[in-house]
């Protein structure tokens, strides 16, 4: 029970910060049809969003490296909550830019120290770390369900009302942060030496990973409306398919990592996500939401296992490899979806979404390029 009630509130902080990622993309459909702005407008909001977290995360992980910095996972939180608060507060499109990098800079901040010390009260489990990583899951997948009836019955100027999760995420972390550094004192985790071929290699999958993830997330309400019909209703329940089946892939990732191992199950599930996404796109009618679901937890089962791996290829520097994992990689997709709008403006968004299938057939790919990295616990 020691570790299970500290690895368990950090799961609820991360769904906490991580619910202000799947905002972003919740908001799309009402900025398009309130604010009137097209697909590279809307890119750019995620950009926003993402941009400055890929730059600044590294820093924060080297940062996490040197000295525990436990007092910025409560602080990060708030500040990422606020961001998206700010998101409709006045017509200005530079303003909603603004308010997004700022949330993007709250999750940057949260992720390396966040990682670090739920390695350090799991005792580097994959199972544990799965529940870690799932509450993030869990945020994306919430953000759908709060923004959507929010908004739709408010508009923008109800953004405000979001930062609700961030005040209430930043008084559970105190928690988990007190419950936390008691457990990691007494889980200590074997140092090695770090291995940068294995773990660029991982990144090249995350990147990959991140683009098809975060493009999904930002055009799947929209996608969803023209292949199914229903309007921002139709785009919400797509995106909560999206980021609940996500956390399902997660928990499954740790099980089958345990079985199976992790190398093994990763280039598995990327397999399976080539044919999956494939269906999404082409396949039409009602069978868009089983192939949706089907992607979401093929693209997610790696999730976790990309935290472990990243943090054995890098053992003493467990803040870099977890802003990396939990966060840069997760982020960095943002950079991609101008390039997708504006394809989606020239051409179409189905054909724009039908570039994304060559991705986790890399990811699978470069799956074969890496080995099981040797621990000592």
């Amino acid at each position: 029970m020691r570790r299970i009630r500290p690895i368990g509130l950090m799961a609820i902080g991360h769904a906490c910060v991580d619910i202000y990622q799947g905002c972003v993309p919740a908001l799309v459909p009402f900025l398009v049809a309130e604010r009137g702005l097209g697909y590279v407008a809307v890119s750019g909001i995620t950009l926003a969003a993402t941009l400055l977290s890929s730059v600044v995360q590294p820093v924060f992980g080297v940062l996490t490296d040197r000295r525990p910095l436990a007092w910025l996972i409560p602080v990060s939180m708030t500040t990422a909550g606020l961001g998206i608060a700010l998101i409709g507060v006045g017509d200005a499109y530079w303003l909603a830019w603004f308010a997004a990098a700022l949330s993007g800079l709250g999750v940057a901040a949260y992720h390396p120290e966040a990682a670090r010390m739920a390695r350090a009260v799991s005792g580097a489990s994959h199972v544990g770390m799965s529940w870690f990583s799932v509450g993030g899951n869990v945020g994306f997948a919430l953000a759908p369900a709060m923004v959507t009836p929010i908004i739709a019955s408010g508009g923008l100027r109800w953004t405000p009302v979001l930062i609700v999760p961030a005040l209430f995420g930043a008084v559970i972390t105190r928690l988990a942060v007190r419950s936390a550094e008691v457990v990691a004192a007494r889980n200590h985790v074997a140092p090695g030496s770090d291995d940068w071929p294995s773990f660029l290699r991982l990144s090249a999958i995350m990147i990959c990973r991140s683009i098809v993830f975060v493009g999904l997330g930002t055009f799947i309400a929209l996608y969803a409306g023209q292949r199914v019909g229903g309007g921002s209703t139709t785009g919400g329940i797509a995106l909560f398919v999206l980021f609940a089946c996500s956390a399902f892939g997660t928990l499954l990732g740790g099980r089958f990592a345990t079985r199976f191992g992790r190398v093994r199950t990763l280039r598995a599930a990327y397999g399976v996500a080539v044919p999956a996404l494939a269906g999404l796109v082409f396949v039409p009618g009602p069978a868009f939401f089983a192939f949706l679901g089907l992607t979401a937890i093929a693209m997610a089962i790696p999730f976790s296992l990309h935290v472990t791996l990243g943090q054995d290829f890098l053992p003493t520097r467990v803040g870099t490899a977890g802003g990396m994992t939990l966060g840069l990689a997760v982020s960095i997709g943002g950079i991609g979806t101008p390039i997708l709008g504006t394809l989606a403006e020239h051409t179409s968004l189905h054909l724009a979404l039908s570039t994304l299938i060559a991705l986790p057939l890399a990811c699978a790919l470069i799956g074969y390029a890496l080995k099981e990295p040797v621990t000592e616990y």
